[in-house]
């Protein structure tokens, strides 16, 4: 029931509509059940339900603001190289390519290999 960074909302008003109510919130007394009441209930769910779509618009919006974000924090990282041909390269060995006897001293790197067209 956090509301998650991406979206600003709860997984949970997204799919409902409505914010949940905990268990630890039904056992114990709070104002929300206090002041209970179904048919109260009833009305203010069915004018939540309105604004569902808006709010996931909204959600939508603030996803693909924090995607672009995040590609742009990644890319400031990314050091551009340009490569000619004839250079000489190293490629990075992945994970599941390494010698298992090697163990974690083995070698990240794989070469050096010529570049020949680009």
């Amino acid at each position: 029931m956090t509301t998650r960074t991406p979206t600003g909302e709860t997984p949970f008003r997204l799919a409902y509509g409505s914010e949940a109510i905990i268990p630890a919130e039904v056992r114990l007394t709070s104002y929300r059940m206090d002041n209970y009441d179904k048919r109260r209930n009833d009305e203010a769910l069915c004018l939540q339900l309105d604004p569902v779509d808006e709010v996931r618009a909204t959600t939508k919006q603030r996803l693909a603001r924090y995607q672009d974000l995040m590609a742009k924090h990644y890319n400031a990282k990314v050091k551009h190289r340009d490569f000619q041909v004839g250079d000489l390269i190293l490629r990075k060995v992945p994970c599941a390519t390494r010698d298992p006897s090697q163990g974690t001293l083995g070698p990240n790197w794989k070469g050096p290999y010529r570049v020949t067209s680009w």
